[in-house]
């Protein structure tokens, strides 16, 4: 699992980490009972510490992405492809306001925001 972490942008590590792995559970890249790194190897690996990736981890059981057994590890849950459908079309939508927030702000047209949004899409 290919992670990168920044420091320039102020958006936590912890919730860095994950965002990226629930892209990849959200994708279809990370499979249902595939294992996850260990906290510890995960912190190893990114030169963190152990709190940060357990607090990453804590954030994906608590939407349900992924389950944690001690002494076992951390594995992908079995999604339901409905739950994944109404997640990502809730990120969308949220992803979505912000732009349109900016777009009234700046004096963006309906048929502007159309227009990119379709150059985006395609």
């Amino acid at each position: 699992m290919n992670i990168i972490i920044t420091n320039t942008g102020g958006v936590p590590i912890y919730e860095q980490i994950a965002g990226q792995i629930k892209g990849l559970i959200l994708s279809g890249s990370l499979k249902e009972g595939e294992p996850l790194p260990s906290m510890r190897n995960l912190a190893q690996d990114l030169r963190i510490s152990v709190i940060t990736t357990k607090r990453a981890y804590e954030i994906l059981e608590s939407e349900g992405l992924i389950e944690s057994y001690t002494g076992k590890g951390s594995f992908v849950s079995a999604q339901n492809p409905e739950l994944l459908r109404e997640q990502n079309l809730r990120e969308i939508e949220m992803n979505l306001q912000k732009a349109v927030d900016i777009a009234r702000r700046s004096g963006v047209e309906l048929s502007e925001m159309t227009e990119i949004l379709g150059m985006l899409y395609n």
